[in-house]
Parts: structure tokens; C-alpha cells; sequence
């Protein structure tokens, strides 16, 4: 089986959300648990913010984990200074690769971005880091220049590329012809780090996978700059599901590293989220529920025990008279038909109203109504 290295950037670039800002315990928790998960890769944090920022770094480090940690930096001088004595084992140098950004962002030309990289690479090998040179801006670069850039990058010792998607702009087809062509090109280890701006980070995550990507970025519930990057849960699970590519990751751990994300961050899961919502596995449809009773499989495209979790029926608008019995049964009410299907006409009053499924209280409340009005009517 194919595998795929993970690089989980909750801890940077997550943290670079509007607003988003963790405590020192927090990143050493959220670290520990991407651990404990299997993440092999982290990346923790960007050197040249200051001492702080390195204090976390440190402190990171010294929980003795497992995965690798890789620092992130602008690819000059005086970031990469800030990298030295933390321990870490690898530095993104990053750099912009578009036209765009080189001539309106840096006031350079292509030929000193090659020189940049030619210089600072052996730097960074120089204090003892293996060195991933990330191509910022590159969904928006010429192709010719980037394979220049590549090979200038492993000409000079580096180990790695990243391909950014900076400004969300890719598609899947593209991303796979670009890293089709990358891999036929280089030797190197290929990263791609997605933005999720058109809502494609993790399609382009897994058509980079299949074409030739080494490794994948990834946040925990996809945080990150303005519409946030690749979902770790997302991707990881995609992997493994559609590809068969094993990212080495314990699945029934990313229901709980979601949840300390979100406290974390304040950034709270929308409740239809893929595999981590609170509504990703919930089933409310008549027809759904029917389905599921009879066998799994008709309505099941992700087994939730996968992530340790299960299937959920709520009653609402849409449900039927299956799971109005099965409710009325669990409280030990009468399941009478006729008091189902009058239940049933209340229950969809009631949560067109609230919007929301009743308590058990309030089922009970709706059942005593049916039950009330029928010894009104009856001598």
C-alpha cells in the first residue's frame, strides 16, 4: 500500500486564523494528541515572531514526541537565525514563486529567487536542519520557473518542495497534472499545502497524493488563513477510503483532537461537518432511517465506528413513522399506530415552530396531547 506522510500545520498555520491564538499549554496539548493520533509530521510554529513564540517551540519539543517538527520561515537571513537552537529537525524557507508575487510582493526578478535559494539552503544544512523549500504562491507560477526552482532547490541540498496554493485557486484535474509533472521532474520529497478558498483543498489534496505528492499539509477541522486549509480528518480518512493510501493515522482519535481544536481555537465545528460534526452521521429522513434499519450499508458511505463513533436518529420534520415508534417505545409510551401517526403530525408542527428536534420531555408532552384528546373524545 502506497503511503502518504501527513504534515499537520494546525499548530502554524491553523493558528494564523483571524483571530485564533493558543496558549503555550495549548499547543502542547493539541501536539500531544496529534501524537498520540499517529501524525508524523508537525508543524510548530514560525522562529522569527520572537521568544515567545520560540518558548512554545521549545516547549513542544521537549514532550519528547514522536513526530518530526518543522519550523516555518521567509527565506532570508534573518528569519533563519531564529531557527537555530530549537531542537526542531526541519525548516520551510519559504520563498514566492509567481510573477505576481515576486515582482509586486519582493520587487525582485526571477533570477534572484533562484539565487536566494542557492544561498540560503546550504545556510540552513549548515546549522544542522534538513530544509524544505516552499514555493509560495506556486498555483500561481509559471510551471517552467517552478521546475527551475526545484532544481535549484535540490541542487543546493534541500530535501523537499512544497507546493503552495496560496491563494486557494487550484482544481483537481490541474493539481494532478501539476504534480504529475513535478514528480516525472525531481527527485525530491513533494508537499502540497492547500488553501480551501473555492472549497477544494481536500480534492486537491488527494489528486496531488495520486500524482506523485509525498507529503500533505494538513489543519485539525481545516483552520487556517480565511477559509482555512486541508482538513487533517478529511484528508486522512479520503486517503485511506478512496485511494487505499495508508497515512498511518488512528482514526478514532480525530473526533477528540477536533473538539480540543475547536476549544482551542474558539472556532467551533459546524454541525454538518464531514466525519467530525455533530450532524455527520445523524439521520433524520424517513426514508433514511428505513434504509439503515434494514441494512446499514444502504445509507452508509462512512462507517462512523471508523472514528469511534455512531449512527444518530433525531426526530424532525422528515421522519417517519419507524422512528416516532422506536422514540415513543424507548420512553415506554404507546406505540398504538394511531397515536404515531397523530404524534407524528404534532412532532412536525412542533420543529417546523423551533427549529429543533423535542426533548424527551416535550415528546412526552406531544404524546400526552394525542393521548389526552382521544379520552376527550371517547363516552
Amino acid at each position: 500500500m502506497k503511503t502518504v506522510v501527513l504534515d499537520d500545520t494546525t499548530l502554524r498555520d491553523g493558528e494564523q486564523s483571524a483571530g485564533v491564538a493558543f496558549t503555550l499549554a495549548e499547543k502542547v496539548a493539541i501536539a500531544r494528541e496529534l501524537d498520540a493520533a499517529g501524525v508524523p509530521e508537525l508543524e510548530v510554529g514560525i522562529p522569527a515572531m520572537g521568544a515567545e513564540e520560540q518558548e512554545s517551540i521549545r516547549a513542544v519539543r521537549a514532550t519528547g514526541l514522536l513526530a518530526r517538527l518543522v519550523v516555518w520561515c521567509r527565506m532570508h537571513a534573518g528569519d533563519l537565525q531564529a531557527c537555530r537552537g530549537l531542537g526542531v529537525d526541519m525548516v520551510d524557507l519559504s520563498i514566492p514563486v509567481s510573477d505576481q508575487q515576486v515582482r509586486h510582493k519582493l520587487g525582485w526578478d526571477r533570477a534572484g529567487v533562484l539565487r536566494q535559494v542557492a544561498t540560503l539552503v546550504p545556510r540552513a544544512l549548515d546549522d544542522g536542519l534538513q530544509v524544505c523549500v516552499g514555493g509560495e504562491d506556486a498555483s500561481r507560477a509559471d510551471l517552467d520557473f517552478v521546475l527551475r526552482v526545484l532544481e535549484a532547490a535540490e541542487r543546493a541540498g534541500a530535501r523537499r518542495f512544497r507546493f503552495a496554493d496560496t491563494v486557494g485557486v487550484l482544481e483537481p484535474f490541474r493539481t494532478h497534472a501539476i504534480f504529475a509533472k513535478l514528480r516525472q521532474a525531481t527527485g525530491l520529497e513533494l508537499e502540497m499545502h492547500a488553501h480551501d478558498d473555492l472549497g477544494l483543498a481536500t480534492s486537491n489534496s488527494l489528486a496531488a497524493a495520486v500524482a506523485g505528492a509525498t507529503h500533505i499539509n494538513t489543519t485539525v477541522n481545516g483552520l487556517g488563513e480565511r477559509a482555512g486549509n486541508a482538513p487533517l480528518e478529511e484528508v486522512a480518512v479520503g486517503l485511506k477510503l478512496l485511494h487505499g493510501i495508508d497515512s498511518g493515522l488512528d482514526f478514532q482519535r480525530l473526533p477528540a483532537i477536533s473538539e480540543r481544536v475547536a476549544r482551542a481555537s474558539g472556532r467551533q465545528v459546524a454541525w454538518h461537518k464531514s466525519l467530525v460534526g455533530e450532524g455527520a452521521f445523524t439521520h433524520e429522513a424517513g426514508i433514511h432511517v428505513d434504509g439503515l434499519r434494514k441494512d446499514r450499508l444502504n445509507y452508509q458511505g462512512v462507517d462512523p465506528a471508523l472514528l469511534g463513533r455512531e449512527h444518530r436518529i433525531t426526530l424532525g420534520k422528515h421522519s417517519g413513522g419507524h422512528a416516532v415508534c422506536d422514540a415513543l417505545d424507548r420512553l415506554g409510551l404507546g406505540t398504538h399506530p394511531e397515536q404515531v401517526a397523530a404524534v407524528l403530525t404534532r412532532l412536525r408542527s412542533f420543529v417546523t415552530c423551533h427549529k429543533r428536534a423535542p426533548s424527551e420531555v416535550e415528546l412526552r408532552g406531544l404524546h400526552a396531547a394525542v393521548v389526552g384528546r382521544k379520552e376527550r373524545r371517547e363516552p
